[in-house]
């Protein structure tokens, strides 16, 4: 509506304007241009008290959760919503009719920096999809409790339904759990299932872009409603935290990842540490997905962290355990001594200067710290890809060398490798049907340049390379005796990847294909050329 009012009055002011060559100047309200295309604020707030299926028992506070919830959000002095909408009712909270609330929600949300919420109170439950894989389930209002893979709704569709938003602020909260226990239900074929497994079961599941996914309870552990609190527990202390009480750095304004800390704490405090809520975000940089509030200022410097690889590590400042990972911690401006521990176990231990406003991704701060150099000894082969080359020119071949690779180039993923390798032996040409014997010398050396792949246990490497091949013939015939040496500079791939042993020590793949231009016998000849190896390689 807003932009229409702006386009409403440019035009009035166009059509009073004298028809002159020149610019129309329109008088505006500092703000009023902004204000119409600013980001919006929606929220879908769904709870699945009952089904139809009365196996499915009842939520006692499924519908309170879903009211307080709304009330925080429409608060013009909190949430600030442009539009909250709840789904209640049975006929609202099918499986269809929520897929297609969730369309709806993307005709009206149409802008990137829309902010969306979409929260789910209801039971949970798991079973085989089509593909046999264990899939989550949300019990929605037709779900059957005999086939929920056929009537159920699978988290994994709503995540892709909400994924195709075109806002890139989302914030998917799942107020159900998927343990057996709490507000969750299994089939008897799966409770035995999970029973004879030796560790909990992970099913394989796909997350949007851009989003944030928050979940009552962590995989294999129950979500509660308490009589106390009269509540679903995690989503008690979500309202809590979007009425102020989660601002973690003083800025005024409660983002999705500060509320959830919030929440996350309150929640493992009040169950005694049997509820841990869990947090899928993914490429969340500076949080800008505020669900309450207003920045009115700059806060207190934040340290946090979402890594998977850093879960369960505690935070530390200045020697004081301020959070448990994933999560977060504010403190005052000034210089800080960090540490991330695990048990005994310290990963980082550096004297930071943080300023107001600064916001630290730990894991950002452990991969500064981690090893980017790699050194390494290598052993492998090489080999011309047509047979007429390998016949006439020179077979296949061993090699050995080193390499030296830089990673996390100019502060992104580039990687660049140095690499140089050679060998020698004798072998036999087939020219004319008859076998001549002759020995060889070959080297090369390049330059590789590519993009490199980060995970836990190691990495992989794709990009470009340019390498230079000098190969020399020795020849002693009884009616010929020289030598015969060609150089040729080749382009073409570097494609790799490596295995981490340890902090220092490193176990590495390399494979080029190259394209070499040599001169046999006085004519050029292109020749596919490929090389291999195995490297062992120290980081520093």
């Amino acid at each position: 509506m807003s932009r229409f009012i702006l386009i409403a009055c440019l035009a009035l002011a166009c059509a009073h304007a004298p028809l002159e060559k020149g610019a129309v100047v329109v008088q505006l309200r500092q703000g009023q241009a902004d204000g119409a295309f600013a980001g919006r604020r929606f929220a879908l707030l769904v709870a699945v008290a009952e089904a139809k299926d009365d196996r499915w028992r009842a939520l006692r506070f499924a519908n309170k959760d879903v009211e307080d919830l709304a009330r925080v959000l429409r608060d013009p002095q909190g949430g600030r919503y442009d539009r909250v909408t709840t789904l209640t009712q049975p006929a609202q909270t099918t499986r269809s009719a929520l897929l297609e609330a969730v369309r709806a929600l993307g005709a009206e949300a149409t802008r990137a920096d829309d902010i969306v919420v979409l929260y789910v109170s209801a039971h949970g439950t798991l079973a085989r999809d089509g593909r046999g894989e264990l899939e989550r389930y949300l019990v929605t209002a037709d779900a059957d409790f005999t086939a929920p893979s056929q009537t159920a709704l699978a988290v994994s569709e709503l995540q892709r339904a909400f994924a195709a938003l075109p806002s890139k602020r989302r914030v998917l909260v799942l107020a159900t759990c998927h343990s057996g226990g709490g507000k969750s239900l299994l089939s008897d074929e799966v409770s035995k299932e999970l029973a004879s497994l030796k560790g909990p079961v992970r099913p394989l599941e796909e997350a949007s872009r851009a989003a944030i996914t928050l979940s009552a309870a962590d995989f294999g552990e129950p979500a509660r409603e308490d009589e106390g609190l009269q509540n679903d527990v995690y989503t008690h202390f979500l309202v809590e935290a979007l009425s102020g009480l989660g601002d973690r750095n003083g800025d005024g304004a409660v983002t999705a990842t500060e509320a959830h800390d919030h929440a996350r704490r309150k929640t493992w405090a009040f169950s005694n540490g049997r509820q841990r809520p869990s947090a899928e975000v993914l490429e969340v940089g500076a949080d800008p997905i505020v669900l309450a509030g207003a920045l009115r200022r700059e806060g207190r410097p934040e340290l946090f962290s979402y890594a998977q690889r850093l879960d369960g590590f505690a935070l530390k400042i200045d020697g004081e355990e301020r959070a448990s990972l994933p999560g977060g911690a504010a403190v005052t401006p000034g210089r800080h001594l960090v540490e991330l521990t695990k048990g005994a176990d310290l990963l980082v231990r550096e004297e930071l200067s943080l300023e107001v406003g600064q916001r630290l991704d730990l894991d950002e701060l452990v991969a500064r710290q981690e090893p980017d150099t790699a050194v390494s000894v290598l052993a492998g082969g090489f080999v011309f890809i047509d047979e007429k080359s390998r016949a006439e020119v020179l077979p296949g071949g061993p090699t050995v060398g080193a390499s030296l690779r830089f990673e996390r180039l100019f502060g992104t993923g580039l990687a660049a490798q140095l690499d140089g390798s050679g060998f020698g032996g004798g072998a036999t040409l087939s020219l004319g049907g008859a076998p001549i014997p002759f020995t060889w010398v070959a080297a090369q050396g390049g330059v590789s340049v590519g993009w490199q792949w980060r995970w836990r246990a190691g990495s992989a490497w794709a990009g470009a390379r340019v390498a230079g091949l000098w190969v020399q013939r020795s020849f002693s015939l009884e009616g010929y005796s020289g030598r015969q040496a060609a150089f040729s500079m080749m382009p073409g791939a570097w494609l790799g990847g490596a295995v981490h042993l340890s902090r220092h020590w490193e176990l590495s793949l390399n494979l080029e294909p190259m394209l070499s231009l040599l001169t046999v016998d006085g004519a050029p000849r292109a020749m596919g050329f490929l090389s291999g190896w195995a490297a062992m390689g120290y980081r520093f």
